[in-house]
C-alpha cells in the first residue's frame, strides 16, 4: 500500500527529508591561479569562510588545490536560495577565483 505524501506524520516527513522539511542547496566549482601556494589557498579558503559562508548560515563540503568542487546548503535544517547562490557567485568572480560554475537549487537528499 502506497502512502500518500499529505497522510505522513510530521515526524516521518522529518525523518525523510520531504515537504516542509525538504533540504535545497547548490553545487559550486571554482578554480584558483596554478601558482596559488598552500599558504595562498589556506588565506582564500578562510576569507570565503569569514566573509561568506558563515554570515549566510551556510555549510560548505568539498575538496581541491587549485581546483574546487563542493556542496553548498543551510548550517541547519533549511533551504538556499536564490540569494545565497547569488552571494556565492558573486564573492567567488570578486576575489580572484576564476572558472566559477554554480548550479541550480536541487533537493540534497533526493537529486535525481
Amino acid at each position: 500500500m502506497k502512502i500518500d505524501a499529505k497522510n505522513r506524520s510530521q515526524r516521518l516527513r522529518k525523518k525523510l527529508r520531504v515537504d516542509e522539511f525538504k533540504e535545497l542547496g547548490f553545487d559550486v566549482a571554482w578554480k584558483l591561479a596554478d601558482d596559488t601556494d598552500s599558504e595562498g589557498i589556506d588565506n582564500f579558503l578562510n576569507k570565503f569562510f569569514d566573509e561568506v559562508i558563515e554570515p549566510n548560515g551556510l555549510g560548505f563540503g568539498g575538496e581541491g588545490d587549485t581546483l574546487w568542487h563542493g556542496l553548498v546548503c543551510t548550517q541547519r535544517l533549511g533551504q538556499c536560495t536564490e540569494e545565497h547562490r547569488t552571494a556565492v557567485e558573486s564573492w567567488l568572480k570578486t576575489n580572484g577565483a576564476t572558472a566559477v560554475s554554480v548550479s541550480e537549487l536541487y533537493d540534497v537528499w533526493w537529486a535525481e
